[in-house]
């Protein structure tokens, strides 16, 4: 962690700063030599002649009018050129002047209008290119020229935004406000992301607009932008970032946006940087990336690939280590204390759980402590944050996932006891990552393969998904089952960009994918004996290569175990198998599956058991025993669950022998 200790060197002044009123006296002055030159009178001799030394020493500041003269360079005709169309603006006594000698007076629509035959006419040193193109005026907006009139007739006027600026009023131009979003200096960075930028500041933007693109590649959006945030603030400069939804659209819009950012960058001034995230750039995201000027920074996920240079550097959400430490310091911020107010290895837990910036971190370590007056629970606020952290980093999985809201317990779970060990195995795993990866080094030799993922083996309704609940229940995850229906796509490549979805979408943690009756999509990869077979192979080869990136936890379950790749299985860290249960598990279950608040009538569990029923189908009969029983005002009795069980034979087109119900009634 590091807490930013960067201010803000360019601020728009108040109307109250000794600048401003320095500024004013300025303009004032600068507007009454105009006046004099039009009235002939000798500048030199005018007692309203431009600020004097004294003014200019006492403030130790530049008027507005030569801070952009200097910005773009402009030659001392063309600075007088714009003071004269800011003056037409700003003060009435020159607009009339100006509408006498252009024979104007009287328009009211043509006051603010000057002429460049007027400017020639009264400015010294002019020159008929000042007003090219490709001069500063007009190449940087600062003018505007009519365009229904020659060149010496047409009006000319002072952009709006420029204007502003003379006056001592540095603001965003409107027409970009929309497009573009401030950046705010970081107050807390990853180290990792602080030593970038620190390294970088040097040779950032020192080749001007020959400098190469700066490119942040990597899953840390927000740690992107305060990597350039603090790039820019450091060369003092603001951030702006342009999102690659707001885009400007290729022709006219685009034109606009270069030519008005052409102009921000300097007054400003600021950096750009087009946030690009997780999305596929656009051509027009491209078109503008390329011919974008000045020092550009540039952040998306994946890498780029330009006409112009491009300098990249990796920016990924901090390690777990790097997290933990994050939490510890914005929480004894928050509480002025040295150490956590949380339970001792929670935030190891967290930090394990969740892939978060260090943005992210302290919002929600802020918005989760205990306001003033509050009891200061270290459970409650361990909660908190937990709740906190599922929420910010739900995956968004619409029509490729159902959410299943899990609230199954360890006690609802009946299997031999090498299954539960297991189960057990794989919570225990999940909440000590931080422990053997981490502090005993694991992760210091590759994080790949360090994800946990289990493949549930069994028959129908042997607990598979039951089980996968329980897990997300006791380690307070969210619980996704992936829809096969929709991933799966006959068309080639859908199915490998809908996988990439899903584990895109879920790696900030807080979940469980729960892949449900998997050999539909990981069974044993195919000879090749045509194209199909090639990229359905393809396809798991993806898989395989996602699974073991993977950093959360994913349970596989399928009923043909035999169907699945062994190459894939080799990469799971556990797999467990589900046996039909047998009958002292089915009396377990049968104890178990009616909830206490159920009326039940003389119901034998020993008897019961002797169903030959897997935990799912039991689960079933109970469920329709007990609207049997309700619609005839009834407790569930033995004769109610036989014929719920004779309903779930027909279901499943099972036989019920006369030994498996033998004295149920």
């Amino acid at each position: 962690m590091i807490a930013n200790d960067m201010s803000a060197e360019h601020k728009t002044a108040s109307a109250s700063t000794p600048w401003q009123e320095f500024n004013q006296r300025s303009l004032v002055r600068e507007f009454a030599a105009l006046r004099c030159r039009m009235e002939g009178k000798p500048p030199e001799t005018d007692e309203w002649m431009p600020g004097s030394m004294e003014d200019q020493e006492e403030t130790h500041q530049e008027a507005a009018i030569d801070r952009l003269s200097a910005i773009f360079e402009l030659s001392a005709f063309e600075r007088d050129l714009l003071l004269l169309a800011a003056g037409v603006e700003m003060d009435s006594d020159l607009a009339d002047r100006c509408a006498e000698l252009t024979g104007r007076a009287g328009v009211s629509a043509q006051r603010g209008v000057i002429t460049f035959s007027l400017a020639i006419s009264i400015l010294s040193d002019p020159y008929w290119s000042a007003l090219s193109a490709s001069a500063p005026l007009r190449r940087n907006r600062l003018l505007t020229l009519e365009q229904d009139r020659g060149l010496t007739s047409a009006g000319l006027r002072i952009d709006e935004r420029v204007l502003h600026y003379l006056a001592g009023i540095n603001q965003m131009d409107p027409r970009l406000e929309g497009m573009l979003f401030p950046k705010a200096p970081p107050e807390w960075m990853d180290a990792d992301h602080f030593r970038l930028a620190a390294e970088s500041l040097s040779a950032f933007d020192r080749r001007g607009d020959q400098a190469p693109v700066f490119h942040l590649c990597g899953d840390d959006p927000l740690g992107q932008e305060s990597v350039a945030s603090m790039l820019a603030h450091r060369n003092g400069r603001g951030l702006w970032i342009l999102r690659h939804e707001d885009t400007p659209a290729a022709g006219a819009e685009m034109e606009q946006f270069l030519q008005l950012w052409m102009r921000e960058r300097m007054l400003l001034p600021a950096y750009l940087l087009l946030q690009w995230d997780s999305e596929q750039p656009s051509t027009q995201a491209r078109q503008l990336a390329e011919r974008a000027p000045g020092a550009l920074i540039v952040a998306s996920r994946q890498p780029i690939r330009l006409h112009r240079a491009v300098q990249s550097h990796t920016v990924n959400k901090p390690s777990p280590a790097a997290q933990q430490r994050l939490w510890m310091n914005a929480l004894s911020a928050d509480q002025g204390a040295d150490s956590s107010p949380v339970p001792s290895g929670f935030l190891g837990e967290v930090a394990e759980q969740f892939r978060l910036s260090a943005e992210t971190i302290v919002s929600i370590a802020a918005s989760a402590m205990p306001v003033e007056g509050e009891s200061g629970d270290s459970t409650k606020l361990a909660d908190r944050i937990w709740t906190a952290c599922r929420q910010f980093t739900q995956p968004r999985l619409e029509g490729l996932a159902e959410q299943i809201v899990p609230s199954a317990q360890w006690d609802d779970l009946i299997l031999p006891d090498t299954q539960m060990q297991v189960l057990r195995q794989i919570a225990a795993q999940t909440r000590n990552r931080m422990t053997v990866y981490e502090s005993w080094g694991f992760s210091a030799r590759g994080r790949r393969g360090l994800g946990i993922s289990a493949l549930f083996a069994g028959p129908s309704g042997t607990g598979k998904t039951l089980a996968a609940e329980v897990l997300a229940t006791d380690l307070r995850l969210d619980l996704f089952r992936i829809d096969l229906s929709a991933v799966v796509s006959k068309y080639i490549g859908e199915t490998e960009k809908n996988l990439k979805q899903v584990f895109d979408a879920a790696e900030s943690g807080g979940c469980l994918l729960l892949f449900d009756e998997a050999d539909a999509l990981f069974g044993k990869r195919a000879e090749v004996k045509d194209s199909h077979d090639r990229y359905a192979n393809i396809e798991v080869g993806y898989l395989l290569q996602r699974m073991e990136n993977f950093q959360g936890l994913a349970v596989l379950t399928t009923n043909l175990k035999s169907s699945m790749d062994k190459s894939f299985q080799r990469r799971l860290r556990f797999t467990i198998d589900f046996p039909f249960p047998d009958t002292a598990e089915r009396k377990q279950i049968w104890e178990r599956v009616f909830p206490p608040q159920t009326p039940t009538q003389d119901l034998d569990p020993a008897r019961l058991a002797a169903l030959n029923m897997t935990g799912g189908n039991i689960r079933n009969i109970a469920l329709n025993a007990a609207f049997l029983a309700a619609g005839a005002g009834q407790p569930v009795s033995m004769g109610h669950i036989l014929q719920a069980a004779q309903l779930e034979a027909v279901k499943t087109e099972q036989t019920i022998s006369d030994i498996e119900v033998r004295r149920w009634v």
